[in-house]
């Protein structure tokens, strides 16, 4: 039985340390090393879990491409099920700014009908299961019947139907608070409208915001960064990877709330996006300080 099967979301990170965000225009621009490194949501969350000890499978679609071995080879001793991505694999330029703040521009490589293959994942039993919003696993619902699902929305405004699969057929749902004009009516529409009995909703340095179906809308606190800021780019994977260390080790939801954002936190003072995460050594270790 493995702890967690992550679907979906693994991609390439192009990095751009940028001298400030919005980046005005100019034709040239001189800029520190640009890097490429495993990047996307699905990654982040399989090694942010597999760094706290979790026993976790990964399954997803990737490109035959130089991006797909960067891929493969920066997940090397997980346990992984790839499928081809027709248009290759996913790529993300990411602009980041001195004070650690990104814009992200996504490159999907979606393929219209594209599904991830039953075959990648139906044999395999977890305990827990997270769902990346790629297009090609709105699909796998059914065919997860019986395990605990989680997915994270991201920036979603409230609106956009693309997200409305995940968001109400997940019984844990993540998303960010920066798209959103009224966070706590977006949450509680998740928890009247789908399955979800937790919908952990991040604020950055504001914390996080916490609706559970049985309870009161909560606001916790983020954790106290443990050095100066390099960067943001992974720290709501990091979030989501202590939230579910937290979550299958049977810890209360304060507890819980707690991991992730100490995960969190640690993101945003490594640079890069998923190379560094918290090891279970050093977040136990943070969470009794």
């Amino acid at each position: 039985m493995k702890d967690v099967l992550v679907l979906g979301g693994a991609g390439v990170d192009s990095t751009v340390y940028v001298p400030e965000l919005p980046l005005p225009y100019r034709d040239t621009y001189h800029v520190p090393p640009v890097i490429d490194r495993i990047g996307n949501t699905g990654a982040g969350v399989t090694l942010g879990c597999a760094a706290l000890g979790l026993d976790v499978t990964f399954a997803d679609l990737i490109g035959d491409d130089p991006q797909g071995a960067l891929v493969r080879d920066a997940l090397r001793g997980v346990d992984c099920a790839f499928g081809p991505a027709v248009a290759g694999t996913r790529r993300s330029v990411l602009l980041v700014g001195p004070d650690g703040r990104r814009t992200s521009l996504f490159d999907p490589k979606a393929m219209p009908g594209e599904r991830l293959p039953r075959h990648l994942y139906t044999g395999v039993a977890a305990r827990h299961t997270h769902v990346s919003i790629t297009d090609f696993c709105r699909h796998v619902y059914p065919d997860l019947r019986g395990t605990v699902i989680s997915t994270d929305l991201h920036d979603w405004d409230g609106v956009n139907a693309y997200h409305e699969d995940f968001a109400h057929n997940s019984d844990l749902v993540f998303l960010s608070a920066t798209a959103l004009p009224d966070p706590a009516a977006t949450m509680r529409g998740i928890i009247a409208k789908g399955r979800a009995h937790t919908v952990v909703c991040t604020r950055g340095a504001d914390g996080c915001l916490v609706l559970t179906r049985d309870g009161d809308l909560r606001a916790f606190p983020a954790a106290p960064l443990p050095g100066p800021v390099a960067d943001s780019n992974g720290a709501g994977d990091a979030f989501v990877s202590g939230f579910l260390y937290g979550t299958l080790r049977g810890l209360p939801l304060d507890t819980r709330v707690r991991l992730g954002a100490i995960a969190g936190a640690h993101a945003c003072t490594t640079a890069g996006t998923h190379e560094s995460p918290i090891t279970e050594a050093v977040l136990l270790e943070r969470i009794r300080t």
